[in-house]
């Protein structure tokens, strides 16, 4: 099948070939160029053609949506197949720039263009990526015995404990989830009020039954936002540790950690693009960058690129090696084990603090289990998610020889300035109290299980002028630190 907006000027035809029937609600990314110089663009009289155009002298873009029936194309500026708007003199109702991989019923006449590659080919390369989609989906969304849909559009699945994704590894055939280790004798309950009420999903009292663990479902859509299929829910490689990310940070190292803990504020800052993020968490981290770098981290994060929205989320992440083929967010690989039925990794947290008001927190713990080597994730209240079991690890079955607590972000330098995306609350570290992001009560643990308060915290923030931070003390939180900043500005071009 072929579609031809009619356009008021005759001499103009843009030709878009497309199998609707293998499409339907997929997104299909094609870039359009004007090739003769000082060439004008006539907008189709089609009543299904919605979008703006944007033109120069020799080239334009067209961002638009076909809606043909049931059957809906998204055309962007993005990958990838190059169209022609062809002059022509006398104007046949279809005119096919190429003979289609995929297609019927189109005419032989077929002229060359150096440089414009069919569209057939982008169409048969799409159906090919939406197949690996399916599969990963499958692989990824396991069987529900409940299903609760949230107000911001997510689907929790309560799947069963034992049938989490992790349980697909070899590792763990004919296993279940461990039990919690005994707390640590020295470490009580905080008797701060930290409810489980923290995320969207559970604000109605709705919870998953006894025996399963809730999982973010994972969509088509959020597969179609990433880089690639084969990266999907993982962070990309990088030539060296900072390229394309900056961090400000309070950190130790040197000795023997076996767990870290912290509190934080948690608020929605601004993300510029998809491919950026906005993040706080703690890493606990063992080997060397760019090879056998272990790291084990836990915070909220702003990703557009991996959930669809702006909005903060608690996350998981670990790799074995530096970030190349090892780890993953959340529950998207085999990796993390929950075991907790009222948590759900990787769903929205509400509410989020404010300028000027009320501060929310989230306060985590990490802590390796001295009898198996298993790093555990909970709430300083004591209520714990799951964990990490040590065959993940190399270096991190051992210890952490470092433990970091701050923001990082991605810049990926738009049109060559520094990135808008924010930091923490997108002010600067000197402002302070319900006004910038903290960091509070830092703790590690050392080989006797026992937390022991930071008392020498270095801090660095590797862009100053973009994202800073300042460390503290008082005898309340302890060790401490503000940090964060708004990207660009007068002295972050």
């Amino acid at each position: 099948m072929a579609c031809c907006p009619c356009v008021e000027d005759p001499s103009l035809v843009l030709v878009l070939l497309v199998p609707l029937a293998d499409l339907s609600e997929h997104s299909l990314l094609l870039q359009l160029n004007w090739l003769p110089a000082g060439a004008t663009f006539a907008t189709p009289s089609w009543s299904s053609f919605s979008g703006s155009t944007s033109s120069s002298i020799a080239s334009i873009s067209v961002d638009l949506e076909l809606k043909l029936g049931t059957h809906a194309l998204t055309m962007k500026r993005a990958d990838s197949c190059s169209l022609f708007l062809a002059q022509v003199s006398s104007l046949p109702t279809v005119r096919a720039l190429d003979r289609p991989a995929i297609g019927v019923g189109l005419p032989a006449q077929v002229p060359s263009f150096p440089g414009v590659r069919p569209c057939g080919v982008l169409v048969e390369n799409q159906l090919k990526k939406l197949k690996l989609i399916q599969a990963d989906l499958n692989r990824i969304n396991k069987f529900p015995v409940k299903t609760i849909q949230i107000l911001d559009g997510d689907f929790i699945d309560c799947v069963e404990t034992h049938l989490q994704l992790t349980f697909d590894h070899p590792f763990f055939k004919g296993k279940k989830p461990l039990d919690p280790p005994e707390r640590p004798y020295n470490q009580s309950h905080s008797g701060e009020v930290e409810t489980e009420m923290f995320q969207l999903w559970s604000m109605f009292g709705e919870f998953c039954p006894e025996g399963t663990v809730p999982v973010r479902r994972t969509t088509e859509k959020d597969m179609l936002r990433a880089s690639s299929v084969q990266r999907f829910g993982r962070k990309v490689r990088r030539d060296s540790l900072g390229k394309g990310h900056e961090y400000a940070v309070g950190l130790v190292s040197g000795g023997q950690y076996y767990g870290a803990q912290a509190s934080m504020n948690v608020w929605k800052p601004r993300v510029s693009y998809r491919n950026e993020f906005s993040l706080s968490q703690m890493w606990l981290v063992s080997g060397s960058f760019p090879h056998d770098l272990n790291t084990i981290e836990a915070g909220w994060q702003v990703d557009p690129e991996l959930y669809g929205d702006n909005n903060p989320r608690l996350f998981t992440y670990w790799t074995s090696d530096a970030y190349q083929a090892t780890g993953c967010y959340n529950l998207l690989y085999p990796g993390f084990v929950q075991n907790n039925r009222r948590i759900a990794i990787g769903a929205a947290i509400a509410p989020t603090s404010s300028y000027n008001g009320a501060q929310f927190d989230i306060s985590l713990l990490v802590r390796k289990d001295p009898k198996n080597g298993n790093w555990w994730l909970e709430f300083r209240s004591g209520v714990i998610f799951g964990y990490w079991p040590a065959f993940l690890f190399t270096h991190l079955q051992s210890h952490a020889t470092t433990i970091q607590f701050g923001g990082e972000v991605v810049n990926s330098r738009a049109w060559g300035f520094h990135t808008a995306t924010e930091m923490g609350s997108g002010h600067f570290a000197g402002e302070g109290f319900q006004k910038a992001s903290y960091f509070r009560n830092l703790k590690v643990m050392n080989l006797d299980n026992s937390l022991i308060p930071l008392s020498n915290l270095k801090v660095v923030a590797d862009h100053p002028n973009c994202y800073n931070i300042q460390p503290r003390i008082n005898r309340v939180w302890g060790n401490y630190f503000y940090y964060g900043g708004p990207g660009r500005n007068v002295k972050c071009p």
